[in-house]
């Protein structure tokens, strides 16, 4: 059984879209383990990178909690950013089959 993908110009958007969120959301992680080492610097939301897992960005999230290290100690970081990335491939994946 072959899968046939073919990508029409709103796919292509769809994912064009997600790689931006999925960037940005790896680079606000990214940004919020560079500040906790900081004192007296603001920090990131865990609210605002849950939001930006939700949109659309749980994979960057995901990678960058393997790459950095960070939020690693929250267990709904642990167990939600991947449901979240289950979810949004069965949606993605429902989206771009014809």
């Amino acid at each position: 059984m072959t899968l046939s993908l073919s990508l029409n110009s709103s796919a292509w958007l769809l994912l064009g879209v997600l790689a931006v969120v999925n960037t940005l959301a790896f680079v606000l992680m990214w940004t919020d383990k560079y500040r906790s080492g900081q004192a007296g610097v603001s920090r990131m939301p865990e609210g605002v990178l849950f939001f930006m897992a939700v949109v659309g960005g749980a994979l960057g999230v995901y990678i960058s909690m393997l790459v950095f290290r960070h939020k690693t100690r929250k267990w709904y970081f642990l167990l939600g950013i991947p449901l979240l990335i289950a979810q949004q491939v069965v949606i993605v994946y429902s989206l771009l089959v014809d």
